[in-house]
C-alpha cells in the first residue's frame, strides 16, 4: 500500500486483546485500563451527508447544520430562531439568496422532483459521511471500507481505499441500511450497522404556511434613483435597480422578488420548510423529505380541498388542489388516479361548495408513501381573517370595494365572527381528508401539527393593542391604523385561536402554539415612529426630498435584519416584496384609467404585509419542532418496543 501500517496495526491488535481479556476479580487496576481500552477503540461514526434532501446540493444544507452545531446550548432552546438570526448577520440580504444549488421543486411542472433524475419521494439510498475515529497516526495508514447491506457478501469491487483520517462518501442502501466496516492490510478493525431513518414531512396551508412576506430573493434599490406613483403627493419612493422606463413594464416586472414558487408566494423562509429543515439537521442519522404545497391566500375550501392558483400570476399556476398534489406526490412514480367523492366532505350540506362536484387525486395505499408528519396551517383566510386587518388600517373604505377580489368582500369583526361558527365543520371534513385520501392512519391523528396564529398588534401586556397612527404604514396616505379596530380583530383573533384548539383535541391532532407569547410586543407597531437608534427598527418609509433620502436611502435597507417587529408592515412589504404587476395585466383586471397609485397599493400590501417576519417565522417553526419531537419520540419507542 506504500504506507508503514504495520506498527500501526500491531498497536490496533493488542488494544483489542487489551479490550476483551478477561478480568480477575482481584484486579481493579485491570478492569480500569481495560474499559479505557475500550473507550479507545476505533469506531466508526456517519452521519447523512444532505439529511434536507429537498436542496439538491449538500453545501446548503451544510450551512444550517454547521449553523446549528455552533449554536450555544442556550441557543439551542430556540435552535431556528437563533441560526436565523446568526445566518442573517452573516448574509445582509438573506441566507436564500446566497443558495448554491436547486432544489426538489420543480416550479414549471408544480412537482417534486429533483433536476438530477434521482428519486425524491422514494429514495434507495442516501449518501454518508463516515469517518474512523480514535485511531493513532491515522494519516500514516490507508483503510479500505466496505458497504454491504444485510444478507449479502462484502462486495469488494466496490470497496474505497484512502487513507484513514479521510472521510469516507459512502452509498449506503435504503431502508435497509448495511453493515459498514473497515480494514487496514485486510483485517478488520471496526464495524457498524447504519441505517438511515428518512422522515417524509409534508407542509400545507396558507400564507403563514408559504412565508408569505419572505422572498429568497428580495427586491433591491437603486441608491440614486428615486420612483414616483403620481404627479403630486405620491412621489419620490424607492426604485429598484435596472433600466426600466416605466413601472409595470417588462424590464421593472422583470426585476420582481423571487419565490420558491412564485404563484404561491412560498418561500424558503416558511415555518414549515425551516421545520423540517431543523429535524434533519440535529439527527446525524435521520433524512427528511420535504413536500411543501402550502400558498398564500388559501382556505380548507378553495386550497387544500378546490384548485387554488394562487396569489400571484404565472403562466403555469398550481394545476391541483393541495390534499390532490400531495396525494400525487405520495406515489412517486406512480399514478395517482382522480376519484370523484360527491358526497363525502360536504358534511351534510354544511359545506356546499363540497357537494356534487368534488374531484380529488388518490394514492392507492399499496403505493403511497406513509406521512410521518402533517404540518398545517390554515383558518385565518377562512374567516376572512386578512380583509379584517385591512378593514382596520384603511381609512377609506369605498377604496376596499373597488379592489373587489383582490381583499375579498368581508370587512367588518361580525362577518368575521360569523364565519367562526363554521370553521369547526371545515376542520372535521379536512380531517376526514387527510386520513382517507393522504392515509394518515386514524390511530396516529397526532402526525398531524396544527399551527397556531400569532397575535399581530398585541403589546407586551399581551392584552393592551397598537395605538392608532401611521407608525408603519406611511407608504400611502390612506393607511392608518384603527386601535379600535384591531381590538375588535383581537378578539375575533383569540376566537380563532380557541376553536382551532379545541378542533385539534377533537381531532386527536397536535396543536403548536407555544411561539404565541414570543410574539407579545413583537406586533406590527414594535419599533420607533421617529428618531429611530438604527435603519432596521425604523418604522418609516425612506422618501427621497429635496435631492435627499430621509431617514435613510432604501440601497442600505436589510429585509432579513434581526429587529423588535416580528411582523411586517405596509413599509416593509413595501421594501422587500414590492410586488407589482405588468401594466397590460393591470389594464385588463382593473380597467383604470391612472394605474400607479395601485401598483404602490399592491405593494405594500400583496408583498406580504401583516404577516410573520423570518424571525417570526423561526419563532413559530421552535414551536413546531418542539411538538414534532415529541411525536417522533412516541412513534420510535413505539417501533422499539415491537421489534423487541
Amino acid at each position: 500500500m506504500g504506507r508503514h501500517w504495520g506498527p500501526v496495526l500491531a498497536s490496533l491488535i493488542t488494544a483489542a486483546a487489551a479490550a476483551v481479556a478477561p478480568l480477575a476479580a482481584d484486579e481493579p487496576t485491570t478492569r480500569v485500563l481495560a474499559t479505557d481500552a475500550v473507550r479507545s477503540a476505533p469506531h466508526i461514526a456517519w452521519r447523512v451527508e444532505n439529511p434536507f434532501r429537498f436542496f439538491v446540493d449538500p453545501a446548503d444544507t451544510e450551512l444550517h447544520r454547521t449553523t446549528f452545531a455552533s449554536l450555544s446550548p442556550q441557543q439551542k432552546q430556540s435552535p431556528v430562531l437563533a441560526a436565523e438570526q446568526d445566518l442573517s448577520r452573516r448574509h445582509p440580504d438573506g441566507w436564500a439568496s446566497a443558495m448554491k444549488g436547486p432544489t426538489c421543486w420543480d416550479p414549471m411542472h408544480n412537482l417534486h422532483v429533483c433536476p438530477d433524475a434521482a428519486p425524491y419521494i422514494f429514495p434507495d439510498q442516501h449518501r454518508i459521511a463516515a469517518e474512523l475515529a480514535d485511531l493513532p497516526d491515522a494519516g500514516l495508514v490507508d483503510c479500505t471500507w466496505l458497504v454491504t447491506p444485510p444478507g449479502n457478501a462484502p462486495s469488494r469491487s466496490a470497496a474505497l481505499t484512502q487513507p484513514c483520517d479521510r472521510i469516507a462518501s459512502l452509498a449506503l442502501p435504503y431502508p435497509q441500511g448495511a453493515v459498514i466496516s473497515v480494514e487496514i492490510g485486510g483485517r478488520e478493525i471496526a464495524r457498524t450497522m447504519a441505517r438511515v431513518s428518512d422522515l417524509l414531512v409534508v407542509g400545507m396551508g396558507d400564507s403563514f404556511a408559504s412565508g408569505e412576506g419572505n422572498p429568497d430573493v428580495p427586491v433591491r434599490f437603486s441608491r440614486q434613483r428615486s420612483a414616483d406613483y403620481d404627479s403630486s403627493t405620491l412621489v419620490g419612493y424607492p426604485a429598484r435597480v435596472g433600466a426600466w422606463r416605466a413601472i409595470g413594464d417588462a424590464e421593472f416586472i422583470a426585476g420582481n422578488a423571487r419565490w420558491l414558487d412564485q404563484a404561491c408566494h412560498r418561500s424558503l423562509y416558511s415555518h414549515q420548510m425551516r421545520a423540517a429543515l431543523q429535524l434533519a439537521i440535529e439527527n446525524p442519522h435521520r433524512a427528511v423529505t420535504f413536500v411543501g404545497v402550502a400558498c398564500s391566500g388559501a382556505e380548507i375550501v378553495a386550497g387544500l380541498f378546490l384548485r387554488y392558483r394562487g396569489n400571484e400570476w404565472v403562466p403555469n399556476p398550481p394545476e391541483y388542489s393541495q390534499i390532490s398534489a400531495v396525494a400525487e406526490a405520495q406515489c412517486g412514480a406512480h399514478e395517482a388516479p382522480l376519484q370523484d367523492l360527491p358526497e363525502a366532505y360536504h358534511m351534510k350540506g354544511a359545506i356546499p361548495e363540497l357537494k356534487g362536484g368534488l374531484i380529488l387525486r388518490k394514492c392507492p395505499a399499496e403505493h403511497a408513501r406513509k406521512i410521518d408528519l402533517l404540518l398545517l396551517s390554515v383558518g385565518g383566510n377562512d374567516i376572512g381573517f386578512s380583509r379584517l386587518v385591512a378593514n382596520a388600517v384603511l381609512a377609506d373604505r369605498s377604496l376596499l370595494k373597488r379592489l373587489g377580489g383582490w381583499f375579498g368582500q368581508v370587512y367588518e369583526a361580525s362577518e368575521a365572527t360569523a364565519q367562526l361558527e363554521s370553521l369547526d365543520t371545515r376542520y372535521r371534513s379536512l380531517n376526514r381528508a387527510l386520513h382517507n385520501v393522504l392515509h394518515v392512519p386514524w390511530a396516529e391523528s397526532d402526525r398531524i401539527i396544527l399551527t397556531a396564529y400569532p397575535a399581530l398588534a398585541l403589546l407586551e401586556d399581551g392584552k393592551s393593542v397598537c395605538p392608532d397612527g401611521e407608525a408603519g404604514m406611511d407608504v400611502l396616505p390612506e393607511f392608518r391604523l384603527s386601535a379600535r379596530r384591531a381590538r375588535d380583530g383581537s378578539a375575533v383573533a383569540e376566537r380563532l385561536n380557541a376553536i382551532m384548539r379545541a378542533s385539534a383535541r377533537e381531532h386527536g391532532w397536535t396543536f403548536a402554539d407555544q411561539h404565541r407569547d414570543r410574539f407579545l410586543g413583537r406586533g406590527v407597531c414594535a419599533g420607533w415612529a421617529d428618531l429611530a437608534l438604527t435603519s432596521v427598527d425604523d418604522l418609516r418609509l425612506p422618501r427621497k426630498v429635496n435631492g435627499e433620502w430621509h431617514p435613510y436611502n432604501p440601497a442600505d435597507y436589510r429585509p432579513y435584519a434581526p429587529r423588535q417587529r416580528w411582523f411586517r408592515t405596509p413599509n416593509d412589504a413595501f421594501m422587500t416584496g414590492n410586488f407589482h404587476i405588468s401594466a397590460s395585466l393591470l389594464q385588463r383586471a382593473m380597467r383604470m384609467e391612472s394605474l400607479s397609485w395601485f401598483q404602490l397599493l399592491l405593494a405594500a400590501t400583496y408583498s406580504g404585509a401583516f404577516h410573520p417576519t423570518a424571525e417570526g417565522q423561526a419563532a413559530i417553526a421552535d414551536a413546531v419542532v418542539g411538538k414534532a419531537r415529541a411525536v417522533l419520540a412516541k412513534y420510535d419507542q413505539q417501533h422499539a418496543a415491537a421489534t423487541e
